[in-house]
Order: structure tokens, then sequence, then C-alpha cells
């Protein structure tokens, strides 16, 4: 079974990924290999902040009031459009993911995929809101045989849904699964774990896995 994470990467090929390049300013390649990097690190965030059942319960609430009934192309457009509210605020969501490891994750994108600073964080902002809106439409909208369909839409099954992801995504390793390793396991000590990160971006731009 495809993963959320590559489920959601599929749908942003072609026409979306190639307004985030034209966003960015970079190639729709580099723009593929950056996504790839960046969603994991989401979900795999998302994953830990819903395995405590009061995140569970606050994200769970934040889906069904500010991102249900979106989809990844009027989101896009939301957010590259520069649209106020919460649907479209990149910066906000980032907060609640991250908490205080949001510039670790901005740094750690950067380095892992070549962007520059501003670039990773442009591109995490463009990517969180679509994750959101994703995960809303996955909880909500009933989908013959989808896991945590609208029948079943509750915190307790988002966590099961969120922390299976972010089991697989450890597990799958490589890029996604080593950047969000790097990010969050550092656990507030202020370290990035640049050695690692110099590993997984030697890794990526030298073409190896």
């Amino acid at each position: 079974m495809a993963t959320l994470t590559h489920d959601l990467s599929s749908q942003l090929q072609g026409a979306p990924l190639q307004q985030v390049a034209q966003q960015l300013g970079i190639d729709p390649a580099q723009a593929s290999s950056a996504v790839s990097a960046a969603l994991p690190l989401l979900m795999g965030a998302l994953g830990r902040n819903a395995s405590q059942p009061e995140g569970a319960q606050a994200l769970f609430g934040a889906l069904q009031k500010d991102h249900a009934g979106g989809d990844i192309g009027s989101v896009l457009g939301a957010v590259l459009g520069g649209a106020s509210g919460r649907q479209a605020d990149g910066a906000g969501i980032l907060g609640h993911i991250f908490g205080g490891s949001q510039e670790r994750a901005q740094a750690g994108v950067a380095q892992a995929t070549g962007l520059q600073s501003s670039q990773a964080g442009q591109l995490l902002k463009i990517l969180a809101p679509i994750v959101m809106a994703y995960l809303a439409k996955r909880m909500f909208q009933q989908r013959t045989g989808a896991p945590g369909g609208a029948a079943n839409a509750d915190p307790g099954a988002l966590a099961g849904i969120l922390g299976q992801e972010q089991q697989e995504i450890r597990q799958q390793g490589g890029l996604g699964g080593g950047l969000l390793g790097a990010v969050l396991d550092q656990d507030g000590d202020g370290q990035l774990g640049i050695g690692d990160l110099m590993k997984i971006g030697g890794g990526l731009l030298g073409g190896g896995r």
C-alpha cells in the first residue's frame, strides 16, 4: 500500500510541481527532489505530534475547522496567491507542527536539498497547508477502502494513520527518513546534527541513496 507521503507526492507531480518550482526559482527536477525530502519531514512531525492524545485532538480539530473541503489545486493557488486565512497560513501551520524546531527543520531541508535557507523555508510554507488539506480530505471524505474515512473520523483514527506513516517513513530511510530523524530526534538540545545532514545531502547531490 502506498504511504500517504507517496500518494500526496504523486498528486503534486505535473502542474503543481511546476508552480512550486517557478515560485522558488528552481528547475522542476530540483523542486521534485526537495518536495521528496520535505513531505516526509512534515508528515513525520505530524505523526509525532499526534502520538500524544492532546496533540491528536488539536490536530483533528484544526483539520475539521480550518482545512476540510480544500483540495491541492485550490490550496496551492491560495498560498501562491498570498491569500490570508488559516487554510493558507503556512507559517502558522509550521509553528504548530515543529514548535521550537522550526528553524532546525528549515536548515535541515536546505542542507539536504541544496536549496538556500530562504527557499527551504518558502517550500515548507507552501507544502504545510497542502499537507493539512490532504489529511483533511483523507479523514473526512468517505473513500472506499481508505483508512480513516468519514465513518471513523476521530482523533484516535488520525493518530493511528499518522503513527503508521511516521513508522513507514523511518523504516524506508533514504532522504526523507534521515532528515526526519536528524531534525526531530535532537529534542531541543540546540544541535542540528550537521554531520548527519551532510551525509544525507552528500547522498542526494551525489546521486546515491
